[in-house]
């Protein structure tokens, strides 16, 4: 029946549309009827934030790292660590602001005003009489995809914010008495010998019997579970697939070349040189009327003798940039220069020397002294980059309809995804032993959450039908299907008998060593002179472990030194046992008048953090922050 639903899916749609808009008109449509429900992944203050929401902040992250770093691998910003450190940002970001809002905290217009004008960029924009260059500014936020309003509602809100934490930050103080007392224990020296007890050397002295192993099975059932796992097949279309089917019209090649060999030749530069007589436009007309007759009066003398242009505009510019050069400008593309002095610069031929020209500045003589043409460059030696442009440009406007046909075909043909990968020249790719979770490394698609969700679904799992198109990242969609699945189950003895008498060995022997080591300790605790087998003393330090393991350091940096020597014992875990003897201390040479400086600065700083962290806790606690997803494990890191 489901089969012949899915073959004739056209002709149901159109009944179903008869029947269902009718009910419509008599009773409504709930707004929310054709939204669906994002899972909630967090909540701060009774406001959620939904795994829509995470995702799309994700992705706007990620764009941001590869606009800022081209280079950067993109794989590293799509693990489970990467996304989960987005959601923490979020939920900070809405503490902050919930604080803020509670709090009454506003940004003045001074406030904002003194921001704006430490950002460089905006800074920058300043004419030489203060004012602002209002097409720049409100070119510089549109690149960002903001008018100036929206973009100093964001400054005002981002200040406000700030407020939050910088009263803790800016309170925070340590006296030189506390940091110097921490200092001297953090970089505080001792000298020890250390006995080591490894479990390796015991391993030969446990030999297990059938009985143990099955014990040891039985108490660690855990330990031998395999967890659900299923192999899938999956098909991505990106802008990348597309543009790999796209094969581009000769005709549109050379006609795309005609119509950007400007831009990719680049511009055309002119060189100049000028006199400027100041007169702001917000001048008095007296005033610059006044301006205006000096710069007539220069210009006379420059047209009568042309070659006393560099000296008049020494003595007489007040360009203070470019005087003392003779006015010269150097070279300078369109855009660089105000409008009225830059289309009469591109107006001029070379050695001319123009009219009295106006601007917001003043009143300026402008001599033309070089042009420098960009070489235009073949078709044949631009074809590689227009013809990837061309087709980047054609896949971004193809995507749309193919990702259409992409999600219409994994529905309408759900037994599988040759059918589509053949008919949109994708790849059907596979991946063995998948799970619900994103394994450590996974990339892709496979650490995708809701992509794996998809897979696991009860239709998919039970059916083994293809998931729904799945976004994965901008102009990125992904479906899969499960072709076997294995549930999870207890692996019988037999298969990891092998595993169970390593482990087995393993814990015995790290338990023999401990046991050796502290009869050991407490013997020498009781008859120092009777210790043996200690190694050779070393000095060692937090900042000089002599690579050491950090339990060892940890220890014997944290013994009871009232009495010395000191004895203490430290577990290795399956390494076995050290046994630590300090024989003595030993302070930390005086550190040269900067590096004690940069120290307590460092201590401070670190103080104040700490109480932010603190503070920033309180907060989270206060307006009962929830997290809804378990952070990811991250890679083990294994340690000498």
């Amino acid at each position: 029946m489901f089969e012949s639903i899915r073959k004739h899916s056209k002709i149901v749609m159109f009944l179903l549309f008869l029947l269902i808009i009718p009910s419509f008109v008599l009773v409504g449509i709930d707004r929310s009827y054709f939204s669906s429900k994002s899972p909630v992944v967090s909540r701060v203050d009774g406001h959620d934030i939904t795994q829509d929401e995470w995702d799309n902040a994700h992705r706007a992250e990620t764009d941001r790292i590869r606009a800022q770093s081209p280079t950067v691998d993109a794989k590293l910003l799509d693990t489970p660590q990467a996304r989960y450190a987005t959601l923490e940002r979020m939920v900070r970001d809405r503490v902050l602001q919930t604080a803020a809002q509670k709090m009454h905290l506003i940004a003045s217009d001074a406030q904002l005003a003194r921001t704006l004008q430490g950002i460089p960029a905006i800074a920058n924009l300043r004419r030489p009489d203060g004012t602002l260059d209002a097409e720049a500014y409100r070119a510089i936020v549109g690149a960002q995809g903001l008018t100036p309003e929206g973009f100093e509602a964001n400054v005002r809100r981002d200040i406000s914010v700030n407020q939050v934490m910088s009263g803790v930050l800016g309170s925070a103080f340590s006296s030189n008495a506390q940091s110097q007392l921490a200092l001297d224990a953090l970089y505080q020296r001792r000298e020890i010998q250390i006995a080591r007890f490894n479990a390796a050397d015991f391993a030969t002295k446990v030999t297990p019997s059938d009985a143990d192993l099955e014990a040891y099975y039985t108490s660690h059932a855990a330990s031998f579970q395999q967890s659900e796992q299923a192999n899938i097949e999956y098909v991505v279309l990106d802008t990348n697939a597309v543009q790999s089917s796209i094969v581009v019209n000769e005709e549109d090649l050379r006609t795309y070349y005609k119509q950007n060999l400007e831009r990719l030749a680049g511009k055309e530069e002119r060189r100049a040189s000028h006199i400027l007589i100041n007169a702001s436009k917000d001048a008095p007309a007296a005033d610059r009327e006044k301006a205006k007759a000096r710069a007539t009066e220069l210009l006379e003398q420059v047209r009568k003798a042309p070659g006393t242009f560099a000296e008049l505009a020494k003595k007489y510019s007040q360009d203070t940039g470019s005087a003392a050069s003779g006015g010269d400008l150097d070279f300078f593309a369109r855009g660089a220069m105000v409008k009225p002095f830059e289309d009469v610069a591109f107006s001029m031929k070379k050695g001319e020397i123009s009219n009295v020209v106006e601007s917001d500045f003043g009143y300026h003589i402008i001599l033309l002294t070089d042009i420098k043409a960009p070489k235009q460059p073949s078709f044949e030696q631009l074809r590689p980059t227009l013809e990837t442009e061309l087709k980047q440009q054609q896949a971004q406007r193809k995507f749309a309809e193919v990702a259409e046909a992409f999600t219409n075909g994994v529905y309408e043909q759900a037994d599988g995804l040759q059918s589509v990968a053949d008919k949109l020249k994708l790849k059907v790719q596979t991946a063995n032993g998948v799970t619900r979770t994103p394994a450590p490394g996974a990339q892709g698609p496979l650490a995708n959450q809701r992509f794996l969700e998809a897979l696991f679904s009860p239709d998919s799992l039970e059916h083994k039908r293809n998931t729904e198109a799945i976004e994965t990242g901008p102009s990125a969609l992904v479906a899969g299907r499960i072709t076997s699945y294995t549930p999870a189950r207890a692996l019988p003895l037999q298969d990891v008998r092998a595993r169970v008498k390593d482990l087995y060995v393993a814990e015995k022997s790290a338990e023999m060593a401990r046991k050796e080591g502290e009869a050991k300790l407490a013997a020498w605790k009781s008859a120092p002179a009777s210790a043996t087998g200690l190694a050779p003393a070393l000095t060692i330090s937090r900042d000089q472990p002599q690579n050491l393991p950090r339990p060892v350091i940890d220890a014997a940096l944290q013994s009871n030194v009232d009495a010395l020597p000191s004895w203490t014992g430290v577990s290795l875990g399956a390494q076995g046992y050290a046994v630590v003897k300090v024989n003595r201390l030993m302070p930390r040479p005086a550190p040269d008048e900067a590096a004690s400086r940069q120290q307590h600065q460092q201590y401070a700083q670190a103080a104040g953090s700490a109480e932010a962290l603190a503070y920033y806790e309180v907060l989270k606690d206060r307006f009962k922050v929830q997290f809804k997803v378990p952070r990811p494990v991250a890679a083990p890191v294994l340690e000498n």
